[in-house]
């Protein structure tokens, strides 16, 4: 795989940056990724769900009146303004000029999770995915101060449960194990007493806000220091410890490059991250900067985003169903906003276990020859597989060089589509785009949409 394309592929979702990377070269393009604006503009779909203190009563208000029919039908309505946020995500993902800050806001939701299943309200995971969004280059300090009160994270670990003399340590314990430290590098009694400075932390306005009554405003010891600590000032003293920067720095390379990255990498970008003042865009230009000169291709699995957009970029798809995208990352276990638990997906090996290949490869059937993709209705699994849909047509095209010949043409595909090939899959390669192919004949667009049909699904094509 050429290296421009692999790394395209690594920090966005397919190779359409290859050429960008190529011309500007790595650094520029880092630099352009992170000079990319925010949005801050509210979705259209997110019109008629509720945003305020005053909304939320109404609602509540409208729930206790309602009939049964009246909820149900309000609930399926929050339901498809939930798939209209996966949908209008994945689209920013897939349009991006420069994608890194998706792929980096991606990452950061997985990091701090929280899902729509649980939090049931649309604008605080809209919220959720902002804060992730703009901080997503910031700093790693900031942005967990920021998400931490968060009223989707609040809601998401059960903080409003969390008040003095019934003190629900969930938020406490994620925000060392999962959020900062991992797990070895604190006590349970950080645990014990981080709950009682959260303790009241509740639902606000924009963000969550202390409440006088549940507040726990008595001393505790954190860490060694004794005081009134609320969140900002616990945060502050997290990130004095010294295995701080170490958590992130081996999630962010695995989000991008190993799934099994070498503690000496680890530790060696941790110390970096840390001399940085934990500041993200100077971490990621020298992961990126140093890796990619390194010969490290085919050493992680594409999760389900990597696969299906490259997938759909090569074949040039018109008009793609965003919905029909979130319904197979479901089926390959990446259902965004929905993580399977607050640890997030798992990533690696799980990306590509044999049900996830063979989904994987009906897809590619399907794509390949121009047939749409919907979500079976009912499953025996009850996973939500791909089936095809006969109503609706998709209009492929790859592209590829009309005046080479069969072998010259393989190579081009190899070297957009594969980490490595051996003589074997040569030899396999020919016998489906022949010595004597002739790209001026009627059937040598089939010809070649077979040859990347059957390159898409072999296992070197499932790495990056």
């Amino acid at each position: 795989m050429n290296q421009n394309t692999l790394w395209s592929l690594r920090l966005g979702f397919s190779n359409k940056e290859a050429s960008k990377i190529a011309q500007k070269g790595l650094a520029s393009f880092l630099e352009n990724s992170f000079m990319l604006p925010v949005d801050s503009t509210i979705p259209s779909f997110l019109d008629d769900s509720p945003k305020s203190s005053l909304e939320f009563r109404q609602q509540r208000e409208f729930y206790k009146n309602a009939t049964v029919e009246q909820k149900q039908e309000s609930q399926k309505k929050e339901r498809q303004t939930s798939e209209e946020m996966k949908a209008w995500w994945i689209d920013k993902m897939a349009t991006a000029e420069f994608p890194l800050r998706e792929k980096m806001t991606c990452f950061w939701h997985n990091h701090y999770v929280a899902t729509a299943q649980k939090v049931k309200v649309n604008y605080w995971m809209f919220q959720h995915n902002q804060i992730l969004r703009k901080n997503a280059f910031g700093n790693f300090k900031t942005l967990t101060k920021e998400i931490v009160q968060s009223n989707a994270v609040v809601r998401y670990l059960d903080n409003t449960d969390n008040r003095k003399g019934k003190l629900n340590e969930n938020l406490s314990r994620e925000l060392l194990e999962l959020f900062t430290l991992g797990i070895g590098n604190y006590s349970e009694e950080d645990i014990k007493n981080g709950a009682k400075g959260l303790a009241g932390l509740g639902i606000g306005e924009e963000s969550a806000i202390y409440r006088d009554k549940a507040e726990d405003n008595e001393e505790f010891i954190y860490f060694g220091k004794k005081g009134n600590f609320k969140i900002d000032e616990m945060i502050d003293i997290i990130f004095e410890q010294p295995n701080i920067p170490y958590l992130v720095t081996r999630k962010i390379l695995k989000w991008f490059i190993y799934d099994n990255p070498k503690e000496e990498l680890v530790h060696y970008y941790g110390d970096y991250f840390k001399k940085k003042n934990f500041e993200i865009k100077p971490l990621l230009t020298k992961i990126f900067t140093e890796e990619f000169a390194k010969k490290n291709a085919g050493s992680k699995i594409k999760s389900p985003l990597e696969y299906i957009l490259q997938l759909m970029n090569e074949l040039n798809v018109e008009n793609p169903n965003e919905k029909l995208i979130t319904n197979f990352l479901k089926s390959q276990g990446m259902d965004l906003l929905n993580q399977p638990n607050v640890k997030g997906w798992d990533g690696g090996s799980a990306w590509l276990t044999s049900q996830v290949f063979l989904q994987r490869n009906n897809v590619a059937d399907l794509l390949c020859n121009g047939k749409n993709l919907i979500r079976a209705k009912k499953q025996i699994d009850e996973n939500a597989m791909m089936t095809q849909n006969p109503n609706r047509q998709l209009r492929v095209k790859l592209n590829w060089n009309k005046e080479g010949n069969n072998k010259e043409i393989i190579a081009e595909l190899e070297d957009r589509l594969l980490f490595k090939t051996d003589p074997s899959d040569q030899q396999d390669f020919e016998q489906l785009l022949k010595y004597d192919f002739d790209s001026k004949t009627e059937g040598s667009e089939n010809a070649v949409l077979r040859l990347f049909n059957f390159m898409v699904k072999t296992p070197e094509f499932q790495l990056i």
